[in-house]
């Protein structure tokens, strides 16, 4: 069986963390610390905050400019459930809007339309790591300041409505010249088993808060915030007589542990010269062989201001219904190949059926993810592999719709 994305996990990444363990500092130490700053290295943000995961991330910051009951939130309805759980976490409400119809990122026109007084928080999500169109969103919230009805000292100082990106699979994407991490306010990493660079579970904030907001300031609230509100970390602790601490605020347990950061710090090492361009090479060998079909719709991967970091290839089959759809991904496994779905939008779980959404009144959405299947990418995903995979796909295809 071929499988969908295991992560890589090789004797380099098992001698560091061997390292670690034996170190005596396996919780949140010196090599977390490390990893936050090659973290806003890399991306060029002012400031980078590692968490257990992205959906910490995303609550925290929700949480820091005081989203709550009576707010809303704008999301995407084609996005996995952490992006809108959050908002409701908090007490605020989703206000889904639809989605493009070639790339699935929210649509820029649909966000303006959705804006309220109301309106607190603009949440785009980066799918399958193409970034969204940050010029036209940042230019919206901006645009529409005079509805913004601030009630925090944070919302005072931003002036505006926030844009909290939940980049989740993007690391390592272009747009327009600058990386993911460093295109709106916040960005939200993940780090889990199936991303492209992984720390096991984790994730990271990635801080580009503008004037009058200091950033590295910004950052040590929020260390303390996810970590019970207290005001030393263990590291500091460890200085000669410097047990004393105190609790400061009612705060979070959703650190990031250095075995965790010792697997990103490896991973961070390689990227851009191993991992991202053998991601590459597999799509293209995807779109390439695919191209030959009329019935096949090929992701988009890139253009002329952005590139992504192929954490997904989200084919699209055309005028196929959804149970024809998960007949053809039947006949792919049958084949001994996995593949995926990515996403069953948010408002068709019955969570939030219940709430009173309805994946109907976005159309866009509803049709992307009816014809969607994601092929297998990950690093040991060899040519002869690949190969394997597209003729189980055809197959399954001409089986189904002839």
């Amino acid at each position: 069986m071929i499988p969908f994305s295991p992560p890589r996990i090789d004797q380099k990444i098992i001698d560091e963390v061997t390292k670690v363990l034996q170190s005596g500092w396996i919780t949140t130490g010196p090599r977390t610390k490390q990893f936050e700053k090659e973290i806003s290295a890399y991306c060029g943000n002012k400031a980078t905050l590692c968490l257990n995961s992205a959906t910490a991330g995303l609550e925290i910051m929700l949480r820091w400019f005081g989203v709550k009951e009576g707010d809303e939130v704008i999301l995407p309805a084609y996005t996995y459930s952490a992006t809108a759980n959050v908002v409701m976490h908090c007490g605020a409400k989703p206000v889904f809007v639809d989605v493009n119809a070639d790339d699935f990122n929210i649509s820029a026109a649909n966000i303006e339309k959705a804006i309220t007084s109301k309106t607190k928080v603009v949440m785009p999500v980066d799918f399958a790591g193409y970034p969204c169109d940050y010029d036209k969103i940042n230019e919206i919230v901006k645009k529409h300041s005079d509805k913004f009805v601030p009630v925090t000292e944070e919302q005072k100082m931003m002036g505006r409505i926030m844009v909290l990106s939940d980049s989740a699979h993007s690391f390592g994407a272009w747009y327009k010249g600058k990386r993911a991490g460093s295109l709106t306010d916040v960005s939200v990493f993940s780090f889990h088993a199936v991303k492209n660079l992984t720390t096991a579970e984790g994730g990271a904030v990635a801080l580009n808060l503008p004037a009058p907001f200091d950033n590295e300031t910004v950052y040590k609230s929020l260390c303390v915030k996810t970590l019970h509100g207290q005001d030393k970390d263990a590291l500091a602790k460890t200085q000669k007589g410097n047990w004393r601490y105190d609790i400061v605020e009612a705060g979070y347990k959703c650190n990031m542990t250095d075995i965790m950061a010792v697997i990103g710090q490896i991973e961070l090492e390689r990227y851009d010269s191993d991992t991202l361009p053998r991601r590459k090479a597999i799509c293209e060998q995807y779109s390439k062989e695919l191209s030959k079909y009329d019935w096949a719709q090929l992701p988009v991967l890139k253009n002329d201001k952005t590139e992504g970091c192929y954490h997904l290839y989200a084919l699209r089959i055309k005028n196929i219904t959804e149970v024809q759809r998960d007949a053809i991904i039947k006949e792919i496994f049958e084949k001994d190949v996995s593949v995926n779905v990515h996403f069953i939008p948010v408002p068709m779980m019955s969570f939030y059926v219940n709430q009173g959404y309805n994946v109907h009144n976005y159309p866009v959405t509803f049709d992307n993810y009816s014809r969607e299947i994601s092929l297998p990418i990950f690093y040991n995903l060899n040519d002869e592999m690949v190969k394997t995979v597209l003729d189980a796909v055809v197959s399954a295809v001409t089986k189904v719709i002839g």
